[in-house]
């Protein structure tokens, strides 16, 4: 190591809004850093309880600059995931029932809902998030996914579908209770993704990355490790 990378002082932390928003590809938040569930949330196994999880992991062990650490939901556009739920026929009748049923799913667990992320140019939503969706319309091109392990997503990829394990050190207690409702939170979502991505075998791959410490890092791995990679 030189001696300028010695002395370099580590990136300031900027806090921006957190938010709960879907794993697709085209989801981008240009403000605001994404903690990735299938469909926001909505009827995904356990997550009820796994929120709470996330909160108290992001309450813990975000920099003290994060003044604001409480999770927004925000919804997507082109959900696949709530049209195959809600058996619905069209984009536009998903994109409807997405917004109704995400802004319920949020004032039933007490967190904020600040509105949808659209095909069009980033759009500001409630709480200064700020997002959109810029894949092709109706058009899946992720061949990998992506747990983020250390505070959310670091860098946006179209390349990847995302999910959040960021809060399985505290639901699981280090390991030793409920990983089979961890497990099959997560390999839930892996397998719808992998249902979009066909006959292509998505590769994993993990965030190492964010504002976690260490310790809490490697404990999160050490146990997405063991349920499901």
């Amino acid at each position: 190591m030189t001696k300028s990378n010695q002395s370099a002082e580590p990136a300031l932390y900027q806090p921006v809004p957190l938010v709960i928003a879907d794993g697709d590809e085209g989801v981008q938040l240009n403000h605001g850093r994404r903690f990735a569930f299938l469909g926001s949330g909505f009827r995904l196994v356990h997550f009820s309880k796994i929120i709470k999880s996330l909160q108290k992991v992001i309450n813990d062990n975000f920099p003290q600059e994060q003044v604001d650490k409480k999770l927004k939901f925000a919804a997507s556009e082109e959900n696949a995931w709530f049209k195959e739920k809600l058996k619905l026929n069209d984009w536009d009748e998903t994109n409807a029932s997405t917004q109704q049923h995400l802004a319920a799913l949020a004032d039933q667990l007490k967190f904020e809902y600040v509105g949808i992320l659209p095909f069009a140019d980033p759009k500001e939503l409630k709480s200064e998030v700020k997002g959109h969706m810029v894949r092709p319309h109706d058009m899946h091109l992720a061949n990998q996914v992506c747990f983020t392990i250390a505070g959310g997503e670091e860098v946006y990829n179209l390349g990847q579908y995302l999910i959040s394990a960021d809060w399985l050190a505290d639901f699981t207690n280090n390991g030793k209770k409920n990983l089979l409702e961890a497990k099959e939170l997560l390999q839930t979502q892996v397998d719808f993704y992998q249902s979009l991505a066909g006959d292509n075998k998505l590769k994993v791959l993990i965030e190492k990355q964010g504002p976690f410490e260490q310790k809490l890092v490697e404990k999160n791995q050490e146990i997405l490790d063991k349920i499901i990679i």
